[in-house]
């Protein structure tokens, strides 16, 4: 099987930039809040993958099917209708930290919250750590 590419892939755009060049006021602010936040909480730099992605390190995949790539650890995006959070694992057995957190929608790695103040940080930051935890332990990963 031919190896086909993963289209969100690192760029060398600064993500400090990008945040601020959103044009919503409310992402805008609270993606400045996040760009902080997860540098705090995972302790890794942030990186742009494709143009909207705010990304912290990195691991690599490889699929049944032989297709293999690598993609961000976590990371957020300050979308026009919602703020994204990555969780790579997803959010298997996080119905208690769920629970929690606030008022959210749920993908199926993604948590789309509407502003931060919906939510509670410190429940974020624990689904933050479990997801970069489960990939550690799963998968080849890089702190970068």
């Amino acid at each position: 099987m031919a190896k086909t590419e993963n289209k969100t892939k690192p760029t060398a755009v600064d993500p400090a930039d990008f945040v601020a060049s959103v044009a919503h006021p409310q992402r805008r602010e609270d993606g400045l809040t996040l760009l902080e936040f997860f540098q705090r909480v995972t302790g890794l730099k942030p990186r742009m993958w494709g143009p909207g992605i705010v990304g912290y390190g990195r691991y690599h995949y490889k699929y049944d099917s032989g297709r293999e790539g690598d993609f961000m650890l976590t990371g957020f995006s300050p979308r026009k209708t919602a703020l994204s959070i990555y969780v790579l694992p997803g959010y298997r057995d996080m119905s208690d930290k769920l629970a929690r957190l606030g008022k959210h929608k749920l993908g199926k790695s993604c948590l789309y919250i509407n502003k931060l103040a919906d939510v509670d940080m410190a429940v974020l930051e624990d689904i933050i750590l479990d997801g970069l935890a489960h990939m550690r332990a799963h998968y080849q990963t890089w702190d970068e």
